[in-house]
């Protein structure tokens, strides 16, 4: 921290910003505000060597803030593909214009940070990863109007810019600058580092630390009703699972669903495909317990594909058909072909799972042709964070999405290694990070 000279009139940044005038109003003022927020506090305001200095502790994490801090946090580093993540301390830089610091309340155990982990896809590194997660604002950058100070927020592991064309044109999801800036903030740079080496942001949100700064355009304000767990689901696997099913494929309802791979996204295409009143909800799977347990969550048949066919079983279910609706969740070449193949005539596949890099899936053209056949992707669930995600919360909170059941796991961040090493053994449900 900067510390000016003797003889500089200490600042007032955090009461100024705040429009307010004095020592003990600024602390009562902020302490409501976090009281409000749920957060148990014990304030100090110290006056040192010509710097106002304001902490806080929340549930026995200590920050402190001041112009032009840096945080010290705990994270989950990727420093080297293959390795198991590094749970060590990080400097995070303060948000700049346009840019937020959350204090991180819970992360989802996703395999697409897995993916990156194995080396299945590319990503800079070192990276801090986590994408799916929820937390709480503790400070915004300058002219940021999206979020305030103790808004309990998801976080949008694609933050759009508003500007590009992919935007303009209604699909934020896809926004070329996000895309263009990878693993970095909108501006091209990072705000983790350590020892003097830049450390780069999945998704912008690197959401395994107990803080982050993120675009304001990747937090979506929620009530503080919302439990943060589930709040975190919504950030990734409820969004693009169910997203996939309303908004991607646009299921009618009576219609025949086949979903392949039911772990937590797949599971959501089932919610999804409820909600749509899908006549018939045919679950795939290779673990008989995952086929049992997505039978909770609105699926009417199971098939377990690691004995028998599974293209021949979803046929023989339809009637011979085939799925009017086909998804696949898993991410492989061998199982998008499958999602294709056991899709009825004019039927629409969409593949949500992303397949290791390099992977293609070999298609019938001429059956796409006579069969009229769709293949789309879905990514994110083709939704827009900031109008959708509020939607998802309402459905989960009137009884209509069963994200009770699907988080099954927590863990603190020092066990996100077996919280990963879990998910390889395909344990059901949804795992959760939870901070204090």
């Amino acid at each position: 921290m900067t510390t000016p000279h003797s003889d500089t009139p200490p600042p007032r940044i955090l009461l100024a910003k705040l429009g307010l005038d004095g020592h003990d109003r600024g602390v009562k003022v902020i302490a409501r505000a976090l009281r409000d927020a749920g957060m148990a506090v014990l304030f100090g305001v110290f006056y040192n060597g010509g710097d106002l200095l304001l902490a806080w502790w929340s549930l026995g994490c200590c920050a402190c803030f001041e112009e032009g801090f840096v945080l010290k946090v705990k994270a989950a580093v990727l420093w080297e593909v293959g390795q198991p993540l590094d749970i060590c301390e990080v400097d995070l830089d303060e948000p700049k214009a346009g840019e937020v610091l959350v204090k991180v309340g819970s992360a989802g155990i996703c395999r697409s940070d897995r993916h990156f982990m194995h080396g299945d896809a590319p990503i800079a590194i070192p990276v801090v990863l986590g994408h799916e997660g929820a937390g709480t604002v503790v400070q915004t950058g300058p002219g940021v109007t999206l979020a305030e100070e103790g808004d309990r927020v998801i976080l949008s592991f694609v933050p759009a810019c508003g500007r590009c064309r992919s935007c303009l044109e209604g699909h934020s999801n896809l926004c070329d600058l996000h895309g263009a800036t990878g693993a970095n903030m909108l501006d091209g740079t990072t705000r983790l580092h350590a020892d003097g080496t830049d450390i780069h942001h999945m998704g912008k949100v690197a959401c395994f630390a107990e803080y982050a700064v993120i675009p304001e355009t990747g937090v979506v304000p929620v009530g503080n009703d919302l439990p943060l767990d589930k709040a975190a689901m919504i950030g990734c696997s409820v969004t693009t699972g169910v997203g996939a099913a309303l908004y991607s494929a646009e299921i009618k309802a009576g219609s025949t669903v086949a979903v392949i791979g039911c772990g937590g996204v797949g599971l959501n295409v089932i919610m999804g495909a409820a909600l749509a009143n899908a006549g018939q909800i045919i679950a795939v799977d290779i673990r008989e317990a995952q086929l049992e347990f997505a039978m909770r969550f609105g699926a009417t048949h199971m098939v377990n594909a690691a004995d028998q066919d599974p293209v021949r079983q979803v046929r023989e279910l339809t009637g011979g058909r085939g799925a009017d609706y086909t998804f696949e969740v898993f991410g492989s070449g061998d199982t998008t072909k499958a999602a294709y193949d056991m899709a009825a005539k004019r039927g629409i596949v969409t593949v949500v799972g992303i397949a290791p890099w390099g992977q293609e899936a070999a298609i019938n053209a001429v059956d796409l042709v006579r069969n009229e056949k769709t293949l789309r992707g879905s990514y994110y669930g083709s939704a827009r964070s900031r109008t959708d995600m509020p939607v998802m919360v309402d459905l989960y909170q009137s009884g209509k999405l069963n994200l009770d059941d699907l988080v099954v796991r927590h863990y603190t961040l020092d066990q996100i290694n077996e919280a990963y090493a879990d998910l390889d053994n395909g344990e059901i449900g949804r795992g959760a990070i939870m901070f204090d």
